[in-house]
């Protein structure tokens, strides 16, 4: 199946689970692209934009540019005006809460470079766990996730656009907690975690990190 039929299909199916969106772009307001444009979010970099020709592009992609990333659509849009343009070398991020863009800035406060530097390290993310599908417990996290370092967490907050996370550069650890507070005594050593917010996933730009004070009680087990 040529990548045009697979955008074909998707949009289909996006616009079917918005009821009163129909596939004439011309009348659809700034609501009805935002509720597409969520609605296919978590597909849209696994479509590889970039075999489309120049006629697809115009005819099945650009009607719906208002729901694709800005940096994909300057990135298309470059392509298609200069053949000599060479596309951004963007890996797929398996998640349904972070974009590519989210990820960068990760790498790069895992290397302590402001959100200006360049990127120096490409760094590949592999999902471990989902809680959606793996659960939500500590008991699962552990299994999944002990003895395994340099780790991710990110979570989003119920019925809001915010996102939390944390970096955990060391391996994680079940110790026995104080069963009278439930509170564990063993802490991992590190100066180079921290823990993350964006306020709104929409904009990459409204964060907030915090780097550790004492690396002598930096993870928490």
């Amino acid at each position: 199946m040529r990548e045009v039929q697979i955008w074909e299909h998707v949009l289909k199916w996006g616009i079917s689970q918005n009821p009163g969106l129909s596939s004439d772009t011309s009348h659809y307001s700034n609501e009805d692209f935002n509720a597409l444009k969520s609605t296919l979010q978590q597909f849209i970099p696994f479509i590889k934009f970039f075999n489309l020709t120049s006629k697809e592009f115009l005819k099945n992609v650009f009607p719906y540019r208002e729901i694709l990333p800005n940096e994909l659509y300057i990135d298309l849009l470059k392509l298609f005006l200069n053949n000599n343009h060479k596309p951004s070398n963007k890996k797929v991020i398996d998640s349904k809460i972070i974009t590519t863009q989210h990820a960068e800035l990760i790498s790069k406060w895992i290397d302590k470079l402001e959100i200006t530097d360049e990127l120096k390290n490409s760094y590949k993310f592999k999902l471990i766990l989902r809680g959606s599908q793996d659960g939500f417990t500590a008991k699962r996290f552990h299994e999944v996730c002990d003895n395994r370092s340099r780790t991710v967490a990110i979570i989003k907050v119920k019925d809001s656009n915010e996102i939390l996370g944390g970096y955990n550069p060391i391996e994680w650890k079940s110790e026995n907690k104080n069963t009278k507070n439930n509170i564990s005594n063993y802490h991992g050593t590190t100066g180079d975690s921290f823990i993350f917010s964006f306020m709104n996933k929409e904009n990459i730009k409204n964060h907030i990190i915090s780097r550790v004070k004492n690396e002598k009680f930096a993870i928490n087990y």
